[in-house]
């Protein structure tokens, strides 16, 4: 043992073999160092072309969007109250056939017992309450009485189905409510629409086509309107084109006659940082200087720069009233009042 110890003893580095071993180790990492920095040198560079591209890449990337919720601030909403979890597949078999009541919106969603989350009833899930709710107002119309009490019978079918007690909200209190807040909407609604009519000659269908389509434009689900598309699937379109239909679903579209465009803004439906007005008047103004037509607003009145700027004023203090409502335009409460 003695000798062993002596031995360890005998293998212990001096201070110049320290020094060495440092400097050993430091002429290793300069090594590792430049091999590694000669490795980064023959990768290939990324040009600002490239970088630019990926970066559009992944920011034109679309991002789904969660359905609208339940919100107190546009819908009746009763509570369903139950004494043991049920499952998603059994709420969904206890759905209304239909999820409108008159014209407005109804839905059902459920807490999650997992999430502890409100969400749409899904498969394979377990919920531990379910609420109700019916929008209060669309560009239909206020809720009315009518409509509370198909809202109240559908609720209460759906709560029998899964054995749970719905607790609903007074009805002339919520009819009233519904009032109040079609007033408003009704009173902050805008759609802009501009008219572009050809000088010259008149328009085919192609021509039109092509040119809107080196604006953004695309088919839209009807003929004769073309839309430029939100950046988000799904979301409403920022911009619309109509023109003839007929001129659209013709058998030999060359011998169509365009004469006129209408180019149209939903306002609550869009994002302001979309900055829409801004892109239509531009889209108004090329769209003209490249087809030779004249534009007009929806009052056939030629567009001038005062009564751009006036519109533009009035937009701001729109938007600005319905941020302070908490019905900013684009917001899913937006999407869903005024529609």
């Amino acid at each position: 043992m003695m000798e062993e110890a002596t031995a360890h003893a005998q293998r212990v580095p001096d201070e110049a073999e320290l020094a060495r071993i440092a400097e050993s180790k430091a002429a290793a990492a300069k090594v590792a160092a430049e091999r590694a920095a000669q490795h980064v040198a023959q990768a290939p560079a990324m040009t600002p072309t490239l970088a630019k591209v990926m970066d559009s890449a992944t920011a034109d990337l679309p991002q789904p969007e969660k359905r609208p919720a339940l919100d107190a601030l546009i819908d009746v909403i009763a509570a369903v109250e139950i004494d043991m979890p049920v499952s998603g597949d059994a709420a969904l078999a206890s759905m209304p056939a239909t999820r409108r009541v008159g014209s407005k919106l109804f839905s059902v969603e459920g807490l999650n017992t997992e999430s502890g989350l409100w969400e749409h009833p899904r498969n394979g899930q377990r919920y531990s309450a379910f609420q109700s709710g019916v929008q209060l107002a669309n560009r239909t119309g206020p809720l009315n009485e009518i409509e509370f009490s198909e809202f109240v019978t559908k609720t209460q079918a759906f709560a029998d189905a899964i054995n749970g007690a719905p607790e609903f909200p007074d009805m002339l209190e919520e009819v009233a409510r519904a009032r109040e807040l079609d007033s408003f909407a009704s009173a902050h609604d805008a759609q802009l629409s501009f008219t572009l009519k050809a000088t010259k000659a008149a328009w085919s269908p192609g021509y039109v086509q092509q040119n809107a389509a080196r604006l953004g434009f695309i088919a839209g689900v009807l003929p004769g309107r073309m839309v430029v598309p939100a950046p988000v699937h799904g979301l409403p379109p920022i911009l619309g084109l109509t023109f003839d239909s007929q001129a659209a679903m013709s058998e030999d579209p060359t011998q169509s006659a365009i004469y006129e465009l209408a180019l149209s803004l939903d306002v609550p439906q869009v994002d302001r940082k979309e900055e829409p007005y801004a892109r239509m008047i531009q889209t108004a103004y090329e769209l003209a200087r490249v087809m030779d037509g004249a534009i007009s607003d929806d009052n056939g009145q030629p567009l001038s720069e005062t009564a751009i700027g006036a519109i533009a004023r009035d937009l701001l203090a729109l938007y600005d009233t319905l941020d302070a409502r908490d019905l900013s335009a684009g917001s899913p409460q937006a999407r869903r009042l005024f529609s």
